[in-house]
């Protein structure tokens, strides 16, 4: 079973991502921002906080699907706030998505807020609100039951850092793991944390009896080149079960984040 994970950036570089989603064609694609914009014509949309200008591919997720259409979906949306159409202000969603292949058979799934609740009035002040999601599939091929659950972990203005607001979500995504997975099925844990490697956000989800693979395998981050900050770590990948293959990939750059390849 192949699962990857990549936080998509908003399908800044989506003429590189939809191609590799295409051509990888992961049996579980865990995507974390992601943007939902039904009601827009455009293609592009400006999302603007302060400073901080990002273009943003208006239908993300549309084209995500399109990309692996045999696949199921499923978007989770944090919050609806105002993205840009030049001077026009557009109410768009952000979040998270899911594919699973028809190779699987989703028996079961979760989702739920790990820092606080849905924002349909505007994206709010920071630290904001976070999603996480994830499925109980049936692996016919192999003759077994995996879960698989991804977050996008909060971003906090002052850094990286431990804080009480990352424990608690930390908790919540634990408390949700162990609610869909049964005793002693294979469970994956993955996302953009958002955190450092030396994190208890880490030691709070490995005591569900987890590796973490990206700190394992000695990888010297898990930003590509696009990213021009010094700290190069976010996202993670945890796991109860023996692996086949993994892999941080830094290119082809298709986000300023690497995605996370792991085969069970």
């Amino acid at each position: 079973m192949h699962i990857l994970c990549l936080n998509g950036w908003g399908g800044k570089l989506h003429d590189q991502l939809l191609p590799y989603l295409h051509s990888a064609a992961p049996d579980i694609l865990c995507l974390q921002e992601v943007v939902h914009t039904p009601d827009t014509q455009s293609d592009w949309l400006t999302y603007r906080d302060g400073d901080h200008i990002l273009p943003q591919r208006a239908r993300l997720y549309d084209e995500v699907r399109a990309a692996l259409p045999d696949h199921w979906a499923m978007f989770c949306p944090a919050a609806q706030g105002e993205l840009w159409d030049g001077d026009t202000p557009v109410l768009s969603q952000w979040g998270l998505a899911t594919l699973v292949s028809p190779a699987l058979t989703v028996i079961g799934q979760v989702q739920g807020f790990v820092h606080k609740d849905f924002s349909p009035q505007g994206y709010g002040a920071h630290p904001r609100s976070r999603m996480a999601h994830g499925v109980r599939v049936y692996d016919h091929r192999a003759e077994r039951v995996v879960n698989v659950l991804h977050m996008h972990g909060l971003r906090d203005l002052a850094g990286k850092h431990d804080t009480p607001e990352r424990r608690a979500q930390a908790e919540r995504f634990a408390q949700m793991a162990s609610g869909l997975a049964g005793a002693g099925e294979a469970l994956v844990l993955c996302g953009d944390f958002n955190v450092g490697r030396g994190s208890e956000t880490l030691d709070i989800l490995r005591a569900l009896g987890l590796r973490e693979l990206v700190t394992e395998h000695g990888y010297a981050g898990t930003r590509t080149h696009h990213y021009r900050k010094p700290e190069r770590f976010a996202d993670y990948m945890l796991v109860n079960r023996p692996v086949v293959k993994f892999e941080v990939i830094e290119r082809p750059a298709v986000s300023d984040h690497c995605a996370l390849s792991l085969v069970l």
